[in-house]
């Protein structure tokens, strides 16, 4: 992992820490873009269903005409770790950007990943899947 993944993982464990104190935002985001900038999003739990915070990051991102990810990370509220993406987002950030990395694994093994090496129904890198 690079130095400026490192960074990511603690920006989205920064929001997480000051904003997710409820149970409607439990999930926080960050995604950066190639030339730096970060976005970040938190999830909003609803009894509809909510608004996951990787789909949240996407929309602050597109507010400000961003067309393309580089790389993303969602942490987990209450000391959880670093989670993967659900399906529906996986679906949508695969066919949006589809050259996104992911970081993903336990805090103590993080490694990046790239969307489309993701198993579809786990939301980790199948088995052999080479990570850069």
């Amino acid at each position: 992992m690079r130095d400026t993944d490192r960074a990511l993982v603690q920006a989205a464990t920064a929001v997480v820490k000051l904003r997710c104190r409820s149970d409607r935002h439990t999930v926080a985001t960050a995604a950066r873009t190639a030339d730096g900038r970060v976005f970040t999003g938190v999830n909003v739990r609803h009894a509809s269903g909510g608004a996951c915070a990787e789909l949240v990051a996407v929309g602050a991102a597109a507010t400000q005409g961003v067309t393309d990810l580089e790389t993303m990370v969602t942490v987990g509220d209450r000391g959880r770790e670093v989670l993967a993406p659900c399906h529906r987002c996986r679906q949508l950030l695969r066919d949006h950007f589809p050259s996104l990395r992911l970081i993903v694994g336990p805090l103590d093994a993080l490694r990046v990943a790239p969307i489309a090496d993701l198993s579809p129904g786990t939301g980790v890198p199948a088995a052999g899947t080479p990570t850069p």
